[in-house]
């Protein structure tokens, strides 16, 4: 007999970052550090393209940022950045108000919540994000989420030979800048210190659905399940009508496609008192591209608290009807007794029952 991989009751509330989370941009503690002014990298990387176009080379917009980060740590405008102090300034990261309070708030509303416990529903938080996962991963709403799809970077970086028991590091800088030398053997004696050399795994606006899929399909839990592989809709761990997308701007419009076109939630926001930041979440909504809108202020009575709790509620009770009808459904009521054999009643003696003088 056919099982269904999923019980299907988690509720999967996915968020963005940057903009979304916190008010500006996840980099701003790095150039805070190094002492180096924001406006002047992201000038560079918006002229970066042209630049490199003239050199007769296509590149992919959305990690321009990410080659120039390793440019600054090769240059030294920020030496010695490693993975270690990206978590340690995700520390430093500020959030919206009522964040990170609001994510184990929405969760226990759910899931302590009488009518949703009985079915085992749970609220799980996912963030997909174009920004770094370390300071992501370093942050204070970390130890709420269940997991984050980000950029990652690689530090100790595998050269030729390494399956063969080689050298397992490969310096990217001269054999003087690290005091490196020769062994016999021709094995490399390296001094080699912890930065970022490589990237590892990058998240653009267009792979961001990627994730969206991994989350559907359970695959960040059993990593047996290709995220390409095919799946039926009931065996899929989180169908896309379970999720809520929260997000701030039109490079999330992928993302907002997918989740409207399975009927999932979608929910845009704005910087309050921004008014150029609330055009756009509200052009957003009027394309139809999400369900509503609202201010980044995720406090108790505001309009987004209210909007994000009360679709959790919404989409926990229609998990919890979708399971009552399958119940009616499939279970068959047991046998009963056939009741033939009782005795019948004296019909004569029942039609003159309480009639005078019989």
């Amino acid at each position: 007999m056919a099982q269904n991989l999923f019980l299907q009751t988690v509720v999967g509330i996915i968020w963005d970052f940057d903009k979304t989370l916190i008010p500006g941009y996840i980099q701003e503690p790095i150039f805070q550090h190094y002492g180096v002014a924001a406006d002047q990298f992201w000038r560079e990387i918006s002229g970066l393209e042209a630049h490199y176009s003239k050199q007769g080379v296509r590149v992919t917009k959305d990690i321009l940022y990410l080659n120039h980060m390793l440019t600054y740590v090769q240059e030294g405008k920020f030496p010695g950045l490693n993975n270690a102090l990206l978590r340690q300034l995700g520390g430093t990261l500020s959030f919206h108000r009522g964040l990170p309070d609001f994510l184990p708030v929405v969760k226990a509303h759910i899931e302590k919540d009488p009518r949703f416990k009985r079915h085992d529903i749970r609220v799980e938080h996912y963030i997909v994000s174009n920004g770094l996962r370390q300071m992501i991963l370093g942050s204070a709403i970390a130890e709420h989420v269940e997991y984050v799809w980000g950029c990652e970077f690689i530090e100790d970086v595998a050269q030729p030979g390494y399956l063969n028991g080689g050298q397992q590091v490969m310096s990217l800088l001269g054999k003087d800048e690290v005091g490196g030398g020769r062994k016999k053997g021709g094995k490399a004696a390296l001094a080699v210190p912890k930065v970022i050399r490589q990237l590892g795994y990058v998240i653009d606006n267009t792979t961001k659905t990627r994730a969206i899929f991994e989350i559907n399909k359970g695959s960040n839990k059993d990593a047996s399940i290709d995220v390409n592989a095919s799946m039926r809709h009931e065996d899929r761990r989180i169908p896309f009508q379970n999720m809520i997308y929260v997000a701030d701007g039109p490079s999330d419009i992928p993302v907002f496609s997918l989740v409207n076109r399975f009927e999932g939630k979608t929910f845009a926001v704005y910087g309050p008192g921004s008014e150029e930041e609330f055009a756009q979440a509200r052009h957003l909504q009027d394309q139809g591209r999400v369900n509503s809108f609202g201010a980044a202020d995720y406090q108790s009575g505001s309009h987004t608290f209210m909007w994000l709790t009360q679709t959790a509620e919404d989409i926990a009770q229609r998990i919890v009807d979708d399971r009552t009808r399958a119940l009616a459904e499939r279970v068959e009521p047991p046998p009963r007794h056939i009741l033939n054999d009782l005795p019948k009643p004296d019909r004569a003696a029942a039609t003159t029952e309480g009639v005078v003088g019989a």
